[in-house]
């Protein structure tokens, strides 16, 4: 079985000037890795704007209800941006799951909560533990849909591997395509942020309750022999030219997929230099298709058991390559975790032809957060 390995000479990228190499594991060359901390200034992230609406502040004109309603932990939601064209939201992000909330019965409470991506569409209801399945979700969601005049999405993303069963069930009812995915940042943020404005204040709120469905860590698995490279690289690509990048998704149907790290709330000087992971492949279209399948999340240096390991989907994880393990590559891949780390967890994947080339066949960029609060 091949396997991803580094190139007998060292991995520059000569024409596309943009990307920085980190480092090389076959030319054991030392680098300058302080002046890699130095060269990454933190990141700021501005307040998350979650807009919010209750349902009775929908149909009431009254300001003063509006804003009892909005503070009030107890409030379902139901929102959608006036300005958005309810036929562009396409795909929804979706977390149906309990709550460190008990209700008056003394059980934890449940609660549905969905987004899109920019978080225009706002939509959260609560469900006692009893009535916990597909058919309660799938009308859910058709009264969503009904409730703001909105169409059903094409798409909708989940990232509890526990709930995947009654979620699938409900989608395939209307004609939905599930994806079980952790690329369901906006949600996530959203949880954090109810976290505290919400959850924090219920009068029913358990505080260190453990979350009942963690997300799973799995052990990496062997990476699939369609999905191996020829040669690989850390490398640096300035946010100017990572959103450059971007762009190429759409004017040069490359594929990956984008953040809108505008909607997110991350502000980065054009000037910082974000982490990432150039792959070559003489069969880098193949590669970059199957990898467009596959929901990519994250990309992590496992500086243990020198390796690189690959999240993708919920709970999929891979041993993406491996190196030898020596004072110097161990240097460079705790440089790399330094530098996704002060870019708040921004880094990204670059598939090419070769390391020489000036164009990406593909191209994702990656956003590692921790997992939400609940």
């Amino acid at each position: 079985m091949a396997c991803l390995s580094c190139s007998p000479s060292r991995m520059r990228l000569p024409l596309l000037q943009t990307h920085i190499p980190i480092s090389n594991f076959t030319c054991l060359t030392v680098f300058p890795f302080q002046s890699l901390a130095i060269s990454l200034p933190k990141y700021k992230v501005k307040s998350v704007h979650i807009p919010s609406c209750s349902v009775s502040s929908i149909s009431s004109t009254n300001l003063e209800e509006e804003e009892e309603d909005d503070d009030d932990p107890t409030a379902e939601l139901v929102y959608l941006d006036p300005e958005i064209d309810p036929e562009s939201i396409s795909e929804w992000e979706l977390d149906f799951c309990s709550r460190p909330i008990l209700d008056i019965r003394g059980k934890k409470l449940w609660e549905l909560l969905v987004c899109d991506d920019s978080l225009s569409l706002q939509y959260t209801k609560y469900f006692p533990n009893n009535l916990i399945n597909s058919i309660t979700l799938k009308d859910a969601l058709l009264s969503l849909s009904n409730d703001l005049g909105l169409p059903l999405p094409d798409k909708i993303r989940f990232f509890r591997s526990q709930m995947q069963t009654i979620i699938t069930r409900a989608c395939n009812e209307l004609a939905i395509k599930p994806v079980p995915s952790k690329r369901c940042l906006s949600l996530v943020l959203w949880l954090e942020d109810r976290y505290e404005t919400v959850y924090t204040r219920h009068p029913g709120f358990q505080k260190g309750a453990k979350p009942l469905l963690a997300l799973d860590n799995p052990f990496p698995m062997e990476l699939p022999e369609n999905l191996y490279g020829e040669k690989w690289a850390f490398v640096q690509l300035p946010v100017s030219a990572v959103r450059e990048e971007i762009s190429n998704l759409e004017t040069r149907l490359v594929f990956g997929s984008s953040l809108d790290l505008d909607l997110l709330g991350i502000e980065i000087e054009d000037n910082t230099l974000i982490p990432g992971l150039a792959v070559a492949s003489s069969r880098a279209k193949p590669l970059a298709a199957w990898m467009n399948g596959l929901e990519v999340c994250s990309i992590e240096a496992d500086v243990d058991k020198a390796s690189l390991i690959l999240s993708v989907g919920i709970s999929t994880r891979y041993i993406y390559a491996t190196y030898n393990k020596n004072p110097v590559s161990t240097s460079e891949a705790e440089a790399w975790e330094a530098a996704k780390k002060t870019c708040g967890g921004l880094h990204f994947l670059a598939i090419q032809n070769d390391l020489n080339s000036d164009d990406c066949v593909g191209f994702w960029l990656l956003l590692d957060l921790p997992p939400p609060p609940v």
